[in-house]
């Protein structure tokens, strides 16, 4: 199933409209390129409607806001729902700063999300709503473990039905989940966390593989969740003693490029809960 999930996006090459951080912009191109989608950026508010029409995807990433990007993310977003594009927010850091809390609450608000994707705190923060506004239960622990999966599980379903998105909670053990279903996901490296811009590279490669497969939202998520997990497996092997963080983050580009549909069938770590 995450094999032809694969497939379609290499012979659909989707083209992503990525509004994102400008630390991981280039890493997040080249993932793009090497899953064999195709990448654009723009994130001026004048420029935003043109460049999201001829796309497939839009993800918005909220990691270095100002003003313009701010107000460029939302024109994008409306525009993108209008013609039924996929849609993806990277809440980066929501919670830490009311500058970020508060976007991500208007985004939430003006923009329908195909996807969310971050990590357990951030999709509390986003959970828990804003005001007088009570969301879904958040009452779980900043750490996905074995022992609260469960409730973790349960967590990811119930935000997922408030928000009418796959949610996708990616950190030791990833969840991605929509309200009737979650994929548990064992994939990856603890060295993964060494490099910045892991998780906004799969989220502009989250959008690509929704994009690419339209009516199986969950599974394309799930599908490229795992294939970055996977990727850093196989990254890993490939260092060297004298490596570090840097090449493993082009190892970690280069697997994913040669990444086949028959490679990701056999190495996806998954349970279905």
């Amino acid at each position: 199933m995450f094999g032809s999930i694969l497939e379609n996006v290499r012979k659909n090459s989707p083209l992503v409209h990525n509004i994102t951080n400008y630390v991981t912009v280039n890493d997040c191109a080249n993932i793009l390129l090497a899953c064999g989608a195709s990448p654009i950026m723009s994130d001026e508010p004048d420029d935003v409607v043109d460049i999201t029409s001829i796309c497939a995807g839009l993800n918005i990433n909220i990691g270095t806001l100002n003003k313009q990007t701010i107000s460029a993310m939302k024109i994008a977003g409306k525009t993108a729902n209008s013609l039924n594009h996929t849609v993806l927010l990277d809440p980066v850091g929501a919670g830490a700063s009311k500058l970020r809390t508060e976007t991500a609450y208007q985004l939430l608000e003006e923009v329908k999300f195909n996807v969310i994707r971050g990590n357990i705190s951030e999709i509390k923060t986003l959970a828990s709503g804003s005001g007088s506004t009570k969301g879904v239960d958040a009452d779980v622990a900043d750490k996905v473990t074995e022992e609260n999966l469960d409730e973790a599980v349960a967590f990811a379903k119930a935000f997922a039905a408030k928000a009418g998105a796959v949610i996708a909670i990616t950190g030791a053990i990833d969840i991605v989940a929509d309200a009737k279903k979650a994929y548990c996901i064992l994939n990856g490296h603890p060295m993964m966390s060494s490099i910045t811009g892991t998780g906004c590279q799969l989220s502009a490669m989250t959008t690509a593989f929704v994009a690419a497969n339209p009516d199986q939202p969950l599974e394309a998520a799930s599908a490229a969740v795992c294939s970055m997990g996977l990727a850093g497996e196989i990254a890993h092997k490939r260092l060297s003693p004298l490596d570090g963080n840097s090449t493993y983050r082009n190892y970690i580009i280069d697997a994913i490029y040669h990444l086949t549909p028959a490679q990701l069938e056999e190495g996806a770590k998954y349970e279905v809960r």
